[in-house]
């Protein structure tokens, strides 16, 4: 999941850096688990490594989110290697 915040989301996170944690377990709240996260530079703001039972999980992670008006998602699904080369 690729995010980038928006102005709003910078004065948050800029006045309460732990938000990120709490959105983290809200997450997992959700059902998704959060196996990685990287703060970067460039078009996205942070690079979050998830693991959810199934894509629909995820949409209603990413549509909870980005109603907040604080950030916009971007999900990628991926395929472990091995089952990619099976499925060829």
């Amino acid at each position: 999941m690729l995010s980038t915040l928006t102005p709003e989301g910078v004065q948050t996170l800029k006045s309460n850096p732990s938000r990120i944690r709490e959105v983290n377990k809200e997450i997992e709240q959700l059902g998704v688990t959060v196996k990685a996260q990287w703060a970067v530079l460039g078009r996205y703001d942070f690079v979050n490594v998830v693991e959810a039972p199934d894509e629909q999980t995820v949409a209603r992670v990413s549509m909870e989110l980005g109603s907040r008006g604080t950030s916009h998602y971007e999900t990628l699904t991926a395929i472990p290697i091995d089952d990619f080369i099976a499925s060829l």
